[in-house]
């Protein structure tokens, strides 16, 4: 089995205040999976997205309640090219209305930060150096 594409799904309260958070981030938008209802994050091209869904759309594909933002659901782990990477999207969250809520971890092999969008999702930044693997 080999999955062609991911698409993790995240409720977001507000579309427009959600495209400027991740556009200032530095990252894209699929125009063509994107409307009045939700945005298509580009994280990875051609393999990984996330649909940013309003509540209310979002709430019609689940009969569960919708998470708030003092419950942790999921952690989306992101793996960048460089520890400056790691320091500088984290750093541009927390300038464009995210949060921190834990402190950056240095294993020697891998490092990692993490922050809160303005939906309160939890996201982790890392990067890892497999020559530094013991």
């Amino acid at each position: 089995m080999k999955v062609k594409a991911i698409y993790v799904n995240l409720p977001v309260q507000d579309l427009n205040r959600t495209r400027a958070f991740w556009t200032k981030l530095g990252f894209s938008f699929n125009e063509d999976y994107s409307d009045d209802k939700a945005l298509c994050l580009v994280l990875n091209d051609g393999s990984i997205y996330s649909m940013l869904i309003t509540h209310e759309i979002f709430s019609t594909f689940t009969n569960r309640a919708i998470a708030d933002t003092s419950t942790t659901q999921v952690l989306a782990a992101i793996e960048v090219e460089s520890r400056a990477q790691v320091d500088e999207m984290v750093n541009a969250a927390l300038e464009n209305g995210g949060t921190r809520y834990r402190d950056a971890t240095d294993h020697g092999w891998m490092y990692y930060d993490s922050f809160a969008d303005i939906d309160g999702h939890q996201w982790e930044v890392m990067y890892v150096d497999n020559t530094q693997i013991a």
